[in-house]
């Protein structure tokens, strides 16, 4: 809050100049139009309305609650994670015409965010080796519901197998999509920390549209795309892939390994945690699929007088084309995170991003090693990026009530949707310390005494 704080009064001069602009005589006279049986003759059951210094001092109150990675050391991931962010991020995405941008319908006067929406586009296809972009999604979890349904309308099957290495509100998302559009879901199980290729094997068949693999996966292990693609290609399914993008900054990308669409979520370039959202996702593909991309993409091109400039190239959501022929609703997207994402990996450069993701790699390596040194056994047995999963001798909820207490935000319970009892989900990026691990695990040590 601080100087964001307003409070703005509403006087009764107020409300007797806004109901004479109405030319209603009271705000009952608002709700003739609802059938007098129906409204509500009472007054609603909540607090009486507070001062300006009482209700900031609530506010303040309720906000200090709040356990954040500003003051206490966080090791949850599970899909949102604690990275750096330099400052020039806010800066850009502060600036107003950034900041209030609409759709840029009119090229002529939005050639700085089409220009913006471009340059992230670029930077999303030379991480994933991907032909062409679109200008961002909600996130990474309605971006794979939107690539399976691209699979299923361009192959004209039926089915849609899924590893079960993906994230779960990733998995139960695909779920609700493909309720609405009529295609099945098949779930591949896991082999250890990594997918079941044998299980996968079988459940890909000729009726099977895609498959979906995340890279790296849920518990931060490191998939076999290649082996993957072989699999899904013998039936003539499509490979989509999940994958983090900064991770992408040392892995191959999926796009040499045999990827026919690339999804996933930009947080972990440049926007905060923000307690789980706004994300922004992103969706790639290869050149043969650009005319099914969801949303929309920004082209470069040439004035009349041969200067270069920006425009919307394709747009195929039903608001534009017949509605029959559009590939999805998908209306407004994340273009002020799309920004961000892109002011980061411009700020950070192709070698700030690959010293920034071997970081991660090395400190998770550290902390796992440290774990198995103390008697904890580490189940990742694949490469795993900057994840692992730990199985402890108590309780994950006990566990974490007790880190708590030492200003530490433990990792993610694994028994819920996996049902491993006593397993953690630990993240470590590149915003650990070595003192911030070796605390952790002294903690870890003290209960065991």
């Amino acid at each position: 809050m601080g100087n964001d704080f307003r409070y703005l009064p509403d006087t009764l001069q107020d409300r007797e100049e806004m109901l004479a602009t109405l030319e209603v005589s009271s705000i009952s006279d608002l709700f003739t139009d609802i059938p007098d049986a129906i409204q509500l003759k009472k007054n609603l059951e909540i607090p009486a309305a507070l001062h300006e210094s009482a209700l900031d001092k609530k506010m303040r109150g309720m906000a200090s609650k709040n356990k954040n990675s500003k003051e206490f050391t966080l090791f949850l991931g599970a899909g949102t994670y604690d990275h750096y962010i330099p400052s020039t991020v806010d800066h850009v995405i502060s600036r107003s015409e950034f900041y209030t941008a609409y759709t840029p319908y009119q090229a002529e006067a939005s050639q700085g965010e089409l220009q913006a929406i471009f340059e992230f586009q670029t930077m999303i296809c030379e991480l994933t080796g991907m032909d062409a972009a679109n200008s961002s999604l909600y996130d990474g979890f309605t971006a794979i519901g939107e690539a399976a349904t691209l699979a299923v309308r361009s192959t004209k099957r039926d089915k849609v197998v899924i590893s079960k290495g993906v994230h779960p509100q990733g998995r139960e998302i695909l779920k609700t999509v493909s309720a609405g559009f009529n295609y099945k879901i098949e779930e591949a199980k896991l082999n250890g920390d990594t997918t079941d290729l044998n299980e996968l094997t079988e459940l890909i068949t000729q009726e099977t549209a895609a498959v979906i693999i995340q890279y790296p996966n849920f518990f931060g292990s490191i998939e076999d795309l290649s082996e993957i693609k072989k699999i899904a290609e013998s039936t003539g399914a499509l490979l989509i892939v999940s994958a983090n993008p900064l991770a992408l900054a040392l892995l191959e990308a999926p796009g040499q390994l045999g990827a026919d669409i690339v999804v996933g979520d930009t947080q972990p370039l440049g926007l905060s945690m923000s307690f789980g959202g706004p994300h922004c996702g992103y969706f790639a593909v290869k050149k043969k699929h650009i005319r099914k991309l969801p949303g929309r993409i920004v082209g470069q091109s040439v004035d009349r007088d041969g200067k270069r400039g920006f425009v919307l190239t394709l747009q195929t959501r039903e608001q534009h084309i017949k509605r029959e022929k559009a590939t999805s609703n998908m209306s407004s997207n994340q273009a002020l995170n799309a920004l961000a994402s892109a002011v980061f990996m411009s700020a950070l450069g192709k070698e700030g991003l690959r010293h920034m993701a071997q970081l991660n790699i090395e400190k998770a390596d550290y902390m796992a090693r440290k774990l198995v040194e103390k008697g904890f056994s580490v189940n990742n047995q694949a490469p795993f990026f900057n994840e692992f999963v730990v199985e402890l001798p108590f309780s994950i909820p006990q566990t974490n009530k007790v880190l708590l207490e030492q200003k530490i935000i433990g990792g993610y319970n694994l028994e819920l949707e996996y049902g491993l009892k006593n397993h953690m989900l630990i993240a470590v990026t590149e915003q650990r310390t070595k003192e911030e691990i070796d605390e952790f695990i002294a903690v870890l040590e003290g209960m065991i005494k």
